[in-house]
């Protein structure tokens, strides 16, 4: 007994040791990378991308499911980002409110007699609109497929632009973001996949018109957390794997793709619980098994802001249904890890993504009690013990520290001095104890899967409209808005 909780905890430690030198060579890669990304923008001339004639088009996809409370501002927003070949594609995917009903007042639709054709599988479509007030907005109108999935691939199949970018009803994309994310796709655009940019949290900032006039941190400490989150994912986690051409993930709220690329992979795949995920790991897939030179980047400065839940059920339903499309990934691509074709990919991302993204709930939940274990039974001292849970502690909220201080010296969305000690404030209850919440939550993701439970929850949104974040920051239940996450 004495002997396996010795062997136990020297793993355990082992594990933790290289979990946090891992983050700190990420944090080290992201700070480089993001230093060679603003040498290159400093030579970049944002409006030689917006005249150039050689500027491709962009599908912006907008799925959208009961999406009454904010698709009128959502799209006023798209249609006023900086671009100079734009469609918005609007998919109203059999919404039961009056998502299109709000979407045809505001924006005079009329039946239009467009080709269609259904080159990737997705449910039927009733018919297509084009807006007589601004003909860059398309909305396709079908029947329920039942997930996020098959909504883009009725988009796919509605538009003829090379690159398409999935951004969600409920997010809010800069002025200048697609200028931004393409500038990078400009330079090498038959060696660029996809490129991923960064998604931040929209709750407590001001939206008016569908503009984000104001950014500032939600009062809410559960959102206040996520912003953290948020920013040590994208700042420190994307950025540094992208160096190295195995960013697995690029957000299904804003992300650019090849069309041809998905058409060829037939599109995103139905039962995929994790449909952003998926995508990218069967693109990497594609492009290896075709032996394609190409790059899928991440490009730190192009912004949308999305809300996030504002409440514990939500927030742990949104949790549990990202671990379960982790796990369902991974299952669907096992025969990639150390396989030779698939280089680093496959001999570095995937089984860090099975070890230590995965297995993580499990292992710390058996790390606490197996620890624990010992310093009660005297196998380990307790001042060690509690010495090695500062140390985790202390060297996980200073990786936080690090993503916050990224932001504030690089981009400084957060202005006020006042937002900036608190979100540093905060990151000393990301590690501890939002963490073991998040434990808890992917846990029940696993469980909910290895049961068969993969049916989508709903999730409670606020939505943002006219009243700018007087509603993100309201806490009356009744205006909520609940839509499928």
């Amino acid at each position: 007994m004495i002997a396996l909780l010795n062997a136990i905890n020297l793993a355990l430690f082992c594990y933790y040791l290289f979990t946090n030198l891992t983050y700190l060579f990420l944090l080290v890669s992201a700070i480089s990378a993001n230093i060679m990304h603003q040498r290159r923008l400093a030579s970049l001339k944002l409006e030689h991308v917006d005249r150039s004639p050689f500027t491709p088009p962009i599908a912006l996809l907008v799925p959208a499911r009961n999406e009454e409370g904010c698709v009128v501002e959502s799209i006023r927003s798209l249609l006023g980002i900086d671009y100079p070949e734009l469609e918005i594609v609007l998919i109203n995917d059999g919404s039961t409110d009056g998502t299109l009903k709000q979407v045809q007042e505001h924006f005079k639709l009329r039946k239009a007699n467009l080709l269609y054709v259904p080159e990737v599988r997705c449910a039927e479509v009733h018919a297509l609109y084009i807006s007589t007030v601004d003909r860059r907005l398309l909305v396709v109108d079908k029947k329920s497929g039942g997930n996020k999935a098959d909504a883009v691939n009725a988009g796919l199949n509605a538009t003829s632009s090379p690159y398409v970018c999935v951004v969600d009803a409920d997010s809010l994309l800069e002025k200048d973001a697609l200028l931004r994310m393409m500038g990078g796709v400009f330079s090498r655009p038959s060696q660029i996949a996809a490129v991923g940019g960064v998604v931040r949290v929209l709750n407590g900032s001001l939206v008016e018109r569908g503009r984000l006039t104001t950014v500032q941190l939600p009062r809410r400490p559960l959102e206040i957390l996520q912003v953290i989150e948020y920013l040590r994912a994208f700042l420190i986690g994307r950025e540094g794997w992208a160096l190295y051409n195995m960013m697995t993930v690029i957000s299904g709220a804003f992300g650019v793709f090849r069309r041809d690329f998905i058409v060829e992979m037939g599109g995103y795949r139905h039962s995929a619980i994790g449909e952003d995920i998926d995508l990218v790991v069967r693109l990497h897939r594609l492009m290896r098994d075709q032996g394609v030179d190409y790059k899928i980047p991440f490009v730190p400065d192009p912004v949308c802001w999305t809300e996030v839940p504002a409440d514990i059920r939500s927030l742990a339903r949104q949790r549990a249904r990202w671990h379960k499309g982790l796990y369902d990934v991974l299952l669907q691509n096992r025969d990639m890890l150390f396989r030779k074709r698939f280089g680093r990919l496959g001999w570095i991302a995937m089984p860090y993504q099975w070890l230590f993204e995965l297995a993580a709930p499990i292992i710390e939940l058996v790390g606490y009690a197996s620890m624990l274990t010992a310093a009660l039974l005297g196998v380990m001292s307790i001042h060690f013990f509690l010495q090695f849970l500062i140390f985790g502690y202390t060297f996980g909220s200073l990786i936080s520290v690090g993503a916050v201080l990224q932001e504030e010296i690089t981009y400084r969305r957060y202005n006020r001095k006042r937002d900036v000690a608190l979100l540093i404030m905060f990151c000393f209850l990301e590690y501890f104890p939002y963490r073991q919440l998040q434990m808890f939550w992917r846990m029940q993701g696993l469980w909910q899967y290895w049961r068969g439970d993969v049916v989508w929850k709903q999730v409670r949104r606020v939505g943002f409209g006219e009243t700018g974040s007087a509603r993100a920051q309201s806490h009356e239940a009744e205006a909520s808005t609940v839509v499928p996450q």
